[in-house]
């Protein structure tokens, strides 16, 4: 064994160190360069949806006593999307009156958001106009659905690459 051989460890761990400080500081600098999308989990800010968690729990089991929503969305592509609910009460009768508010967007950037206003309404299934995606993949579809003194948060995540449809 020659002597040499072990001056190189000091050397060895003096640049670990450096590597793993630089890796650290590149982190921090990439990360301040990224924009911070606020969460809209309930269509409202999270600190908002944090205070009343409870309240929207007890208001969507309420809810889910007396009326029934359905995503009836034929097929969600990025060309030509006609976003589809049903309401029906718990007899699954149609309900023609409810007040429903949807937002289309990107999980996690708001980017690409679109609200749809005013659906049709014909024997309790609310259609919205056709709307045109900017992107292929992941959207979520959150609705507010309001009848009379009910109101319950909808939210399903869909792609339009597949079929799929998970509601969240």
């Amino acid at each position: 064994m020659s002597k040499s051989s072990g001056k190189i460890w000091p050397y060895a761990i003096g640049a670990s160190i450096i590597f793993v400080f630089s890796a650290c500081v590149a982190t921090i600098v990439i990360t301040n360069k990224m924009p911070v999308e606020k969460s809209d989990t309930y269509m409202m800010g999270y600190h908002e949806a944090d205070a009343k968690a409870n309240d929207i729990l007890k208001a969507a089991i309420d809810f889910n006593k007396k009326y029934k929503v359905e995503y009836v969305t034929d097929e969600f592509e990025a060309q030509n999307c006609i976003i589809k609910y049903r309401i029906s009460d718990i007899n699954s009768n149609p309900v023609n009156n409810a007040n429903i508010k949807v937002v289309v967007t990107r999980p996690d950037n708001h980017k690409y958001d679109q609200e749809l206003k005013s659906p049709t309404v014909l024997n309790g299934v609310y259609t919205f106009e056709s709307i045109k995606l900017l992107q292929e993949g992941r959207w979520d579809i959150m609705a507010k659905v309001s009848v009379e003194d009910a109101q319950r948060f909808y939210n399903i995540k869909t792609d339009t690459r597949s079929k799929e449809v998970v509601e969240y």
